[in-house]
């Protein structure tokens, strides 16, 4: 228990805590099934409890006030998704120009970004097969994030030209990328989003929380959580 309480306080969650519990359990098992040891010490440490997260948010007014300091970051697109339209990170990274109907001002989402490691190295793959099937879905685009996306695509246009073969069209159909049309990493999303918070001193919260903010303020402005949750 001393070490589960170690990793708690250097900032871990009781799920990493559970991780580490059911990894050193089913080790110490193979030790005994090997004959290594005699008895699996684990069988007497009581499984760590998972204590409930509960997500904070934006009001209105934080949001707005988010969306206009960050106007000119490389990840406002991927912040004003998630705040604006209540995506997960990896939905927003994954939202595509062919997956847009600028005249129906809808986008189907489809495809998200995930991060892995291949031999040392950050591999970032798209991923057509969402969490469940409700995740595949297609939703109204708001006025600001559809203004944010006429935008960008004239931004995306003038790189290409100004940067012509250095510039990466691996992600040309993918709206989150950077000057270069380069992917942005998930984890420097958020490592940057907590960057803005400190720089403008914000009140924190996690990338994630910009998705429960979005739906907070649906839900007060009348939407049903049912609508919320399609």
């Amino acid at each position: 228990t001393a070490f589960y309480d170690w990793i708690l306080n250097c900032g871990s969650t009781s799920g990493t805590v559970l991780h580490y519990h059911a990894l050193m359990r089913k080790a110490f098992k193979l030790a005994v099934k090997e004959d290594a040891i005699l008895v699996n010490p684990f069988d007497k440490v009581d499984r760590p409890c998972q204590n409930k997260f509960y997500g904070d948010h934006y009001s209105e007014d934080e949001l707005k006030k988010l969306l206009e300091l960050t106007v000119e970051d490389p990840i406002y697109p991927t912040i004003i998704l998630a705040g604006g339209m209540g995506l997960r990170r990896s939905e927003a990274l994954g939202v595509r120009w062919s997956r847009i109907d600028f005249e129906k001002r809808t986008v189907l989402l489809d495809t998200k970004i995930i991060e892995c490691s291949e031999h040392g190295r950050t591999v970032l793959t798209p991923v057509e097969e969402m969490k469940n099937k409700s995740s595949r879905r297609t939703l109204p685009i708001p006025d600001p994030v559809y203004d944010m996306l006429l935008l960008q695509r004239k931004k995306q246009k003038y790189f290409r030209k100004l940067f012509k073969t250095s510039y990466d069209l691996t992600f040309e159909d993918y709206v989150c990328v950077d000057q270069l049309g380069r992917m942005m990493r998930p984890s420097y999303v958020t490592q940057h989003f907590n960057d803005i918070l400190k720089k403008y001193k914000l009140r924190k919260i996690r990338f994630h929380d910009l998705r429960h903010s979005c739906a907070s303020l649906l839900h007060a402005n009348g939407v049903s959580m049912k609508e919320i949750q399609v």
